[in-house]
């Protein structure tokens, strides 16, 4: 999607791409990202907002009603999408989503926006789910819903990202505990609240900001064979092995998820989180797009 360059906004875009070429403009000529996958589905969910937003100086401690931006729709298996548009006009977002051989939806998406202290925060995030749909549900239900529950979300925002996701994947575990299945996600989010811009994932997602046709990629896939996440899983009595591509134990082909019982001792929700802002990094026109892809 592309911003009329005389808006000041920013956009997220989710999607989810399988057994398909990956085709992003310029954004993938930029990283030279475009390569032969497969696709089981497409989702993508996308927010224009101002980048400035004003803050009441009076305001107290207070907290507004939480809103769910986008509706889920019944699917019978073809396209469908939605929009949404806040009465203000400062923020828009929508979904679309196909189907592709998968029988069931695995995955899901979430956005939400409120105000805290007068401030308008938007959260927005894609779940890609594996072995299952119930760990991405199980997001999608909860990990913004405790993320606003978090005593520090606004005095340390990039604090309180970190410990949800990891309490939430103890939480999705625990409701799990007397099943037999091993369900696992990944997650992508986008949180902007006020001026600041909080990326983080967890699993194969990405996110890149593009400037210009010019794009700066915020986010770097949790990969068994990177070499960070090789010597921390091996340290952790793990093993990374080929088996048609790199896989932790040679079953997960990604090295941090939600879920995924049998694998928790090496695959954890820790998220990369990255901070930015409209006085640092964070330009005043500019595409942000979150981009799961699954090999």
């Amino acid at each position: 999607m592309l911003c009329n360059s005389c808006i000041r906004s920013v956009i997220v875009q989710a999607g989810i791409f399988r057994k398909t070429r990956l085709q992003l403009d310029n954004i993938g000529r930029s990283l030279n990202a475009s390569r032969s996958i497969n696709y089981k589905w497409n989702r993508q969910v996308f927010l224009r907002s101002s980048i400035t937003m004003m803050v009441d100086s009076d305001s107290t401690d207070t907290r507004g009603p939480t809103v769910d931006l986008l509706k889920e729709k019944e699917d019978d298996g073809g396209f469908v999408s939605g929009w949404w548009k806040s009465e203000d006009g400062e923020l828009s977002c929508g979904y679309s989503s196909f189907r592709g051989k998968r029988v069931t939806m695995e995955d899901f998406y979430d956005a939400k926006s409120t105000t805290i202290d007068g401030q308008r925060v938007c959260m927005f995030g894609i779940f890609d789910g594996h072995g299952g749909s119930r760990a991405a549900e199980y997001l999608k239900e909860h990990l913004f819903e405790n993320l606003l529950k978090h005593p520090q979300f606004m005095a340390d925002t990039k604090l309180a990202i970190s410990q949800s996701y990891q309490q939430t994947d103890v939480d999705f575990l625990d409701s799990e505990k007397d099943t037999y299945r091993d369900d696992g996600s990944t997650a992508s989010t986008a949180v902007l609240v006020g001026d600041h811009l909080y990326v983080a994932n967890v699993g194969d997602s990405r996110t890149v900001i593009s400037k210009g046709g010019k794009a700066i990629p915020l986010s770097e896939d949790h990969k068994p064979n990177r070499s960070d996440e090789r010597k921390r899983i091996e340290s952790a009595g793990g093993v990374v092995m080929w088996a048609g591509t790199w896989r932790v134990g040679g079953v997960l082909a990604m090295s941090r998820a939600f879920g995924n019982r049998m694998l928790k001792q090496f695959v954890v929700a820790e998220p990369d989180i990255q901070e930015l802002s409209r006085e640092s990094k964070l330009p005043s026109s500019v595409d942000c797009k979150l981009l799961k892809r699954v090999y």
